[in-house]
């Protein structure tokens, strides 16, 4: 960026003086002046700065009731004149546009400015066209607020460059600590049909406040937040604040192998966070050092984070967001989230993030009718407004409104190194009916209940984040039956790599929550899952959606006593860790939390004390880390051929068997027997079918005094006999604990 001219326009000419002789300005129409005077006009830079004359330069800027005003040059200092509310104009010498400050004096006191209006646009032809199209990639590095550095011949020039999309403004200034929020010398030049709006302001650095004060149409003036801050105020302060990143990452390894690995057909075993109730107070670097040793020695392979994103509204844990491209300042500085994801990568630890591109709140300082009209939201109040969240619905028809989302996709996969976005109300989505009574929608153009828009959005925005970041994920939240969710965008399907299996999810805590006596009956919600396993990629959430709004926790909804919760927990997790998919727990399950989760209050820690549920803790443990050295648990996730029932039918004893199967990276094969009998008592000498006849060790029993079991079990190795049962040519004898899981794995040799 150098420093230039700005090209005249019609109201523009040079008069001369013909009654002193002395170097005439350019003309400029009175009713114009008044509304550059004021920041009401679209294009204050082909007025204010500096323009070619015939009689010189004319300078013009914009200080009220200031008592002088001069334009200094290399070449000296050139007093200026009032000419019309409060706007000052001097004639400089010379042909071409020379680089100057302005000296302003208040009362005695003189200071030396830069002058915003001498500054080229900050974004080029490629930029706006590229955002009119909806197809700028990059659309953060262009649109916000940037730190630039400017050379000149009179010294360089730091300062900050601002634009905004605002089509249907009148007029857009910026207003912020730098202007005691008077924006009235900080109007925005608009950028043509692109609907951009930009302004670069010397002298503002990193940290200052500020906002975006629009002009609707009916000519009133309102603030609002920048749609593309990368930093904001702490709320429930809503300012958006200039910020730049100077995070030395450490991840270089982590990011090497991401680029080349598929995550999906490796373990995933998924620790789901609550950044500000896990241990309260801590943030973003205090996470660092506790949740990563935590997660670490847990044996998670992902942290999934729920939304991160700036959000006004604590009590909506992140899922309605006002700051789509700012990590909340509850918990510190955006580089203090990138020193979190750091520590955690270079613990081998992936980062997953909740991502809301389904609607978002109506908060009048942010994107709701950002520029008084229906913008970022869709017109139609039959698909604008969602019904249940009281939220607004993003137009996915509109170019920039889907440029904003998949943009801001690739900002944290990029820019965070971020290795997944999960993909919140998926559903809501895809359906024009969600939630809506009949009249309360229109069908598409074909006659269908499918949303059309929000389809080829989610779309546009899988493929591109796995084109732009070999080696991320992209996890769907769906609740329904939609068929190629995990399908390829170009055999039709959305593109995910992952979703969420609700169906599971449902069934199996329906089933549990029945008192053992009566899970015979309810067999088949134990097993249908199999059914359907392999229609798409699934992870198998117990998520926070869960252990909350009056469900209780995991712990509370299993019957009996004390000592049976856990049992049941610790059954249930041995039976979610070997089943097909990947599996998601949402944190405090992992301990037994009994209370419903309060975001207002950390984990209940001291759980720890009590040895049963130390005991879980260590369980999980053990499931995590025996999952990721078992290429039978992951290898074959989503293909028949990676599970095979053994026994699917004996609902009389509530107890299933099953055998995985995979192939580990170096070639050799592994087989895991898991049996889990969800039974209230142990079953003595139950007999199970295997592939064949000899040695098998038992790698984990559920019921192992060590997880604060009854110790039932097989005393660490079996011997199958050629006896065929379960249609399996050799069998052997077990002691199925209560409410317990038993693997066996072959012996070695």
């Amino acid at each position: 960026m150098t420093d230039a001219t700005p090209s005249g326009s019609p109201s523009q000419s040079p008069i001369p003086n013909a009654e002193t002789g002395s170097p005439s300005p350019v003309e400029v129409e009175p009713w114009i002046l008044a509304d550059v005077a004021y920041a009401r006009y679209h294009n204050p830079h082909e007025v204010l700065g500096a323009h070619v004359g015939a009689d010189g330069i004319t300078v013009r800027t914009v200080r009220h009731l200031a008592d002088s005003v001069s334009v200094v040059t290399s070449a000296g200092e050139f007093p200026a004149t009032h000419e019309q509310d409060g706007v000052w104009v001097a004639v400089v010498p010379g042909d071409s546009v020379p680089d100057y400050r302005i000296d302003v004096t208040y009362g005695e006191e003189t200071s030396r400015v830069d002058d915003p209006y001498r500054f080229l646009p900050t974004l080029g032809e490629m930029d706006t066209y590229l955002i009119s199209e909806g197809r700028h990639e990059e659309l953060w590095e262009v649109l916000g607020a940037h730190i630039k550095h400017y050379e000149g011949p009179m010294g360089g020039v730091d300062g900050t460059a601002f634009a905004v999309w605002a089509p249907n403004a009148r007029a857009v200034r910026v207003v912020g600590d730098f202007n005691y929020w008077d924006g009235t010398a900080s109007a925005m030049r608009s950028l043509g049909s692109s609907g951009v709006w930009e302004l670069f302001i010397p002298g503002v650095g990193v940290g200052a406040r500020y906002k975006f004060e629009i002009c609707f149409a009916d000519g009133s003036w309102h603030q609002k937040a920048d749609p593309m801050a990368r930093a904001t105020e702490v709320p429930p302060a809503t300012a958006s604040v200039v910020t730049t990143a100077v995070h030395e990452w450490g991840d270089e390894e982590w990011m090497e192998r991401r680029r080349t690995a598929d995550p999906h057909s490796g373990p995933m075993s998924i620790y789901e966070v609550h950044i500000g109730s896990w241990r309260q107070g801590l943030g973003y670097r205090g996470l660092a050092d506790q949740l990563v040793a935590y997660v670490k020695e847990a044996g998670f392979t992902h942290v999934e984070f729920m939304p991160v994103a700036e959000h006004p509204f604590g009590g909506s844990w992140g899922y309605q967001v006002s700051g789509y491209y700012a990590p909340t300042a509850r918990f510190g500085t955006p580089d203090d989230f990138r020193y979190l994801v750091d520590a955690l990568h270079q613990a081998g630890i992936g980062v997953i993030l909740d991502w809301v591109p389904a609607h978002f709140p109506k908060d009048e300082w942010a994107l709701a009718h950002f520029d008084g009209t229906a913008l970022y939201e869709d017109p139609d109040p039959r698909r604008g407004e969602h019904p249940d969240w009281g939220t607004y619905v993003f137009n996915f028809g509109r170019n920039e409104v889907r440029n904003f989302l998949v943009a801001n996709a690739l900002y944290w996969l990029s820019e965070f190194h971020v290795d997944g976005l999960r993909v919140d109300a998926v559903a809501s989505m895809l359906y024009l009916d969600y939630s809506r009574q009949d009249g309360q929608w229109a069908p598409n153009q074909f006659g269908g209940r499918e949303n059309l828009e929000a389809i080829s959005f989610l779309q546009e925005a899988t493929a591109t984040a796995y084109r732009k970041n070999p080696g991320i994920i992209m996890a769907a939240e769906e609740s329904t039956a939609w068929p190629g969710v995990t399908a390829p965008t170009n055999h039709g399907g959305l593109g995910f790599g992952l979703k969420w299996n609700m169906g599971w999810m449902n069934d199996t805590l329906h089933y549990l929550q029945e008192l053992p006596i009566n899970r015979r009956y309810h067999h088949g919600e134990l097993t249908f899952s199999l059914v359907y396993a392999f229609s798409e990629q699934f992870i198998l959430p117990l998520s926070h959606d869960e252990v909350v709004h009056g469900k209780g926790s995991l712990l509370s909804r299993m019957p009996g006593d004390a000592w049976q919760e856990l049992a049941g927990l610790r059954a249930l997790y041995a039976y979610q860790w070997s089943h097909p998919g990947k599996q998601l727990l949402f944190m405090g399950q992992e301990i037994g939390q009994g209370a419903e989760w309060n975001a207002d209050n950390s984990l209940d820690w001291w759980l720890l004390d009590d040895p049963g549920h130390a005991g879980l803790l260590r369980l999980v443990t053990d499931l995590n880390h025996f999952y990721t050295s078992s290429p039978a648990m992951w290898a074959d996730d989503f293909s028949h051929r990676g599970f095979e029932w053994i026994e699917a039918g004996d609902g009389d004893h509530n107890v299933i068997s099953y055998l995985r199967k995979g192939t580990g990276p170096d070639g050799a094969s592994d087989l895991v027997v898991c049996i889990v009998n969800f039974a209230g008592t142990p079953h003595e000498g139950y007999r199970v079918g295997l592939p064949f006849a000899g040695g098998w060790d038992e790698i984990i029993n559920t019921d192992s005094e060590i997880y604060g079991g009854s110790g039932v079990g097989n005393l660490g190795h079996v011997e199958a006999e050629e006896l065929p049962w379960n249609g399996r040519p050799a069998s052997v004898r077990l002691r199925i604990p209560p409410m317990g899981a038993v693997f066996l794995r072959p012996a070695r040799g």
